[in-house]
């Protein structure tokens, strides 16, 4: 289970709730860092910082969102490295079109399955450490059928994809289909998207390796601060709000004060 996160205090977040990893997800980032819809306005220099940033604050793997590659072969090379070298622990590219859009809306569309198959070769000719993880996403199902989604997952895997995923299969039986035969599926619980939400047990019952969450913390955290805020204007206080806010001693420990407080002791003396 990858929880997706929005920025770096999300991140902290999932890997104190226990998580063995997290999800740098495009939707969050595109909204937390530029305010806009994730419809391929983020660019590869953002994105790498954000992940770079992500990897320095937690000791988790982070897996994370890089688009459609952010170009062609040669661009999905240096996409690579460029995580690489961020630190992350693999990403995932999917087979839209540029500018992409949202995996859960309508109107995607995709690239040739042949151009698409390049483009993996090229990741993972471009990877330096051979555990650093390719993930192959196909968003081809919900305008061309599962079945065109499945033989393009088949392809990206034989072209040396580490893992697959197929992007919003639509009952829980496509859910089903969507991890037999390979060697590491994944799923996407997008909440109030297009695909069932399964529990985790469930879905490794499936044969499923990886889930992730994009945009449950970011909603959750989104409906909290709206809830404050409309709080906080009515009562003309944050007083009445406190038993639902996190302390701010909490937050200080979130963030890593202790550790500045022990080091700005250790140089003084």
């Amino acid at each position: 289970m990858a929880p997706g996160a929005f920025d770096m205090v999300s991140a902290r977040l999932v890997e104190r709730a226990g998580f063995p990893a997290v999800y740098m997800t495009g939707f969050g980032q595109s909204a937390s860092h530029l305010g806009l819809p994730d419809a391929g306005y983020i660019s590869l220099p953002e994105m790498v910082e954000r992940a770079r940033n992500m990897v320095r604050a937690v000791k988790i793997p982070v897996i994370a969102d890089a688009d459609t590659g952010y170009g062609n072969e040669l661009n999905v090379r240096r996409t690579v490295e460029q995580y690489e070298g961020a630190g992350v622990a693999g990403l995932h590219i999917e087979d839209q079109v540029s500018p992409k859009r949202c995996g859960h809306t309508l109107g995607r569309q995709v690239i040739p399955v042949e151009d698409m198959v390049r483009k993996i070769r090229a990741a993972v000719e471009a990877r330096r450490d051979p555990n650093f993880l390719i993930i192959a996403r196909t968003d081809a199902r919900t305008g061309h059928g599962l079945a065109e989604a499945l033989r393009r997952g088949r392809l990206y895997e034989d072209a040396g994809a580490d893992a697959i995923f197929i992007e919003s299969p639509e009952t829980e039986e496509e859910l089903a289909l969507a991890a037999q035969g390979f060697r590491i599926p994944l799923a996407n619980m997008a909440d109030f998207g297009r695909t069932p939400i399964l529990t985790a047990g469930r879905l490794a019952e499936m044969g499923f390796k990886i889930a992730i969450y994009p945009i449950t913390a970011l909603l959750a955290a989104a409906r909290a601060m709206e809830r404050a805020l409309a709080g906080l204007r009515q009562h003309g206080t944050p007083v009445p709000l406190y038993p639902d806010l996190m302390p701010f001693t909490d937050m200080l420990e979130l963030v890593g004060f202790p550790e500045v407080w022990e080091l700005e002791k250790r140089y003084a003396s």
